[in-house]
């Protein structure tokens, strides 16, 4: 698995649409060999995009819950809890 798709499924609170599309560029990225950013403008590498994203969703929706937490944060979401628990260290 590529090491910067993180998992999404049982994240609180869910997986924003902005994580689920990053993921999928990740993805696209990774299987096409794409390294230069000018290159996902290209009308085929936006509808694999799109499509991939949309599966995400889909899937994300249909599975059942997770017994437990995801693993880990996403990138995003590290940056907000590495915040937050400075801020309880510092009161």
């Amino acid at each position: 698995m590529c090491r910067n798709i993180t998992i999404l499924r049982g994240l609180e609170p869910p997986a924003t649409a902005a994580e689920i599309d990053d993921a999928a560029r990740q993805y696209v990225r990774k299987i096409a060999g794409i390294t230069s950013p000018a290159l996902l403008a290209r009308p085929d590498v936006v509808r694999a995009i799109d499509l991939v994203s949309a599966a995400t969703k889909e899937l994300l929706e249909g599975l059942p819950a997770r017994r437990g937490a995801a693993p880990e944060h996403p990138g995003r979401r590290r940056h907000n809890v590495d915040d937050a628990e400075e801020s309880l260290r510092d009161n």
